[in-house]
């Protein structure tokens, strides 16, 4: 039984690309997994944000939802409500909300 556990020892350690064949593996997994779909949807929301125009109804980051009433390089002015105009930076845009709205759960 020891011959055996010794002849185990000495034996040939394996090429150095396999030690790393795993965590070759792991990136491979995070990349197809977690970034590029990350990536996928940033760009949608990019492209969503450039084409953002007057009369668009949207909701920000944080909940409002309102009507684009200005667009600018960098900001728009979203009217809430009757005379309630603020200002957003366009990349603060979560969603543009199609015109039909969205449909009820139970249709």
């Amino acid at each position: 039984m020891l011959d055996f556990l010794a002849a185990a020892a000495s034996g040939d350690a394996p090429p150095a690309w396999i030690q790393w064949l795993p965590i070759v593996g792991m990136i491979l997994i995070f990349w197809f997994l977690i970034i590029r779909p990350q990536m996928k949807r940033q760009k949608a929301h990019q492209q969503k944000v450039a084409g953002l125009k007057k009369g668009d109804q949207v909701v920000t980051a944080g909940g409002l939802v309102g009507k684009v009433a200005k667009v600018d390089d960098h900001y728009c002015e979203i009217d809430l409500a009757q005379g309630v105009r603020v200002k957003a930076v366009k990349h603060t845009i979560g969603d543009i909300i199609p015109p039909g709205g969205t449909p009820a759960a139970n249709d």
